[in-house]
């Protein structure tokens, strides 16, 4: 689903510690189903990164979580997505299970046939050429793979994403909520880039604009939600060559703060 927005800042302590070994300056923002990095400021036409599958901590409730490289979907202003992961999730009695997925919004997501397990290495691209949309997924432990080319009216290439997220679930009407985010531990990002402008670069390219994102879940989910129906999910430092970051869960009542010194969240 499309990055949903609670504040938009220039968060300076979380920007410097996300973008920690690196000479890039950052904007920071806060969104209420979206944590990681995307990029702005090019025509992109291609995404890919690598991440290996979380295991899902199930303590009772309904959750999910989803980790994905996508295009666009990074503004208000935007009414199309194309990303392509895994999910992370839990039932209500608590048993854990994962899948793959591909999405073309404002379309629903649709389920891949690929078997995926916790501890498994992933990657994942999405190419755009007009109207046509190419999704990847391989599972480099196993050795499977799923490619599919999709046709789609207006897809949007304003940004590039690496995104950890609380899903949501819509019913027909079109009316959506976003699930509890599970516990997920941390996510590892590695090998993440794009292509923009006929240049392809990592997440700290000079020729674009990144931003970190903080996921602070603001959702009532009711009276039989879990504890990690309030929840935060929290982006780390770059790596020096801009490719590659983590992602950390944390309930609010544990939420990790900014390191003053600015190595990052403790």
């Amino acid at each position: 689903m499309r990055r949903l927005f609670a504040l938009t800042a220039t968060l300076a302590t979380l920007a410097a510690a996300a973008l920690a070994g690196t000479t890039r300056a950052a904007a920071a923002d806060i969104s209420t189903n979206w944590s990681g990095f995307a990029v702005s400021g090019s025509t992109f036409t291609s995404v890919s990164g690598s991440w290996v599958q979380p295991k899902a901590t199930c303590s009772g409730g309904t959750t999910s979580a989803a980790f994905w490289v996508g295009l666009g979907g990074n503004s208000d202003a935007s009414n199309a997505l194309e990303q392509i992961g895994t999910s992370s999730d839990c039932s209500a009695d608590g048993r854990a299970s994962y899948s793959a997925w591909y999405e073309l919004v404002p379309a629903g997501s649709v389920p891949i046939k690929l078997k995926v397990y916790a501890g498994n290495k992933l990657s994942g691209a999405v190419k755009v050429n007009g109207t046509k949309v190419t999704v990847q997924i391989r599972n480099l432990t196993r050795g499977t793979s799923f490619t599919k080319v999709l046709t789609m009216a207006a897809p949007d290439v304003s940004s590039a994403e690496w995104i950890a997220e609380a899903p949501s679930v819509c019913d027909t009407y079109g009316r959506c909520r976003t699930v509890a985010l599970t516990d997920f531990g941390t996510i590892n990002f590695s090998k993440s880039r794009a292509t923009g402008g006929g240049h392809t670069g990592t997440i700290s390219d000079p020729l674009w604009t990144p931003t970190a994102i903080q996921l602070q879940s603001t959702a009532d989910f009711g009276p039989f939600a879990s504890a990690s129906s309030a929840a935060q999910a929290v982006p780390a430092g770059l790596s020096r060559d801009g490719s590659a970051f983590s992602v950390s869960y944390a309930a609010v009542d544990q939420a990790p703060q900014p390191d003053p010194y600015g190595g990052g969240y403790f």
